[in-house]
């Protein structure tokens, strides 16, 4: 009895022994496994991490808006196209996505200041500045946010920069309206060969206009002709001013100058009464008060600077290395009323402006 006891117990326990053994391997083969799955866990849990990181970036470009602050000088048909011409090239280019806030400063550029400083306030993504003073307050309302400026004749001269060599850097770039000024003053004598004296016309306080009619002056005394200033600060004394000119000269010339252009009427109803015909710097001061013009589109000028504008918006160009861009044709242009009225004899290659 006494041995079949002790034969049980040994029985006994070498099947707890097993049994242990039994239950050990189960947590090795598990802990082996989780070992082994580890590596591809991680790497499946960055894959995760990383295209969780990248889904917002790809849907908040999808879903960008732009605020696009336009400041326009002044009314009047040359301005109103560049910018009808930039929003349309945007819009075009954008969508729905970019939206505009634009704003007239009615020909004053204290009121220019206001709307850029307004802008900044905003911090409107970028700004259009139409026109050399609305370019000029932009420059000194802001050195971060981007600025276009289009219809300014001369970048160095509107924003003080010696020696400039076609690219303003920093935050500034745009769209140039400078037509060839020795080529305007050729026309005038193609026009007017027997003309002997010519009134350069233009607001003081421009300096891009100032910048024209001293062009134009040096180019016409090499052909002959005596040239005059007739120089006006404001729309107050531009009737004065046109009436010394219409008496004195035979010809008077007017550049791309704002304030002439947003008062064409007055140059008009002085000039053609004294039967003095004008030579204008673009299409809209000739159709208002010019018999010819070697003129821009300033639709296609603004269409130009838009495009520029989504360039910028997007991040396929950087703005301060991005030159001034200028229009790619010129075409000579005439009034035909007021030079049937006149008398002047356009030659074939002019193209009428349409009344």
């Amino acid at each position: 009895m006494k041995k079949t006891n002790k034969a049980m117990a040994l029985i006994l326990a070498g099947m707890m022994v097993l049994s242990l053994a039994g239950c050990s391997s189960k947590p090795a083969e598990t802990t082996a496994a989780a070992t082994t799955a580890a590596p591809e866990t991680e790497a499946a849990t960055e894959a995760a991490t990383e295209a969780a990181s990248e889904a917002p970036e790809t849907e908040a470009a999808a879903d960008k808006t732009y605020v696009v602050g336009i400041c326009q000088l002044v009314q009047h048909e040359a301005l109103d196209a560049a910018t009808q011409g930039f929003k349309d090239a945007l819009t075009d280019a954008l969508g729905d996505a970019v939206t505009f806030d634009e704003q007239n400063a009615q020909n004053d550029t204290a009121t220019c200041a206001t709307i850029i400083n307004a802008f900044v306030s905003e911090n409107v993504d970028l700004i259009l500045a139409n026109a050399t003073p609305a370019l000029q307050a932009a420059q000194a309302g802001t050195n971060e946010i981007p600025i276009l400026g289009t219809s300014v004749t001369e970048y160095g001269v509107a924003l003080g920069i010696e020696d400039f060599d076609g690219t303003v850097g920093g935050n500034i770039s745009g769209t140039s309206d400078l037509a060839p000024l020795n080529d305007q003053a050729a026309m005038l004598k193609e026009l007017f060969p027997d003309a002997k004296n010519v009134g350069l016309l233009y607001c003081s306080s421009e300096a891009n206009s100032q910048y024209q009619v001293d062009t134009v002056k040096a180019a016409l005394e090499g052909m002959g002709y005596s040239c005059e200033y007739y120089a006006f600060t404001d729309s107050n004394d531009l009737a004065t001013i046109v009436t010394n000119a219409a008496g004195a000269c035979d010809v008077i010339y007017v550049p791309t100058d704002n304030t002439a252009a947003a008062n064409t009427s007055i140059i008009d109803n002085i000039c053609r009464p004294a039967k003095v015909p004008v030579i204008a710097g673009e299409e809209g001061i000739c159709s208002g008060c010019g018999v010819a013009t070697l003129s821009i589109s300033y639709y296609d000028l603004g269409v130009g600077t838009g495009n520029m504008a989504a360039k910028i918006l997007t991040g396929e160009s950087d703005i301060s290395t991005m030159p001034i861009e200028y229009a790619p044709q010129f075409t000579k242009k005439y009034n035909p009323t007021i030079a049937e009225e006149l008398g002047v004899e356009i030659p074939d290659d002019y193209v009428a402006i349409e009344q």
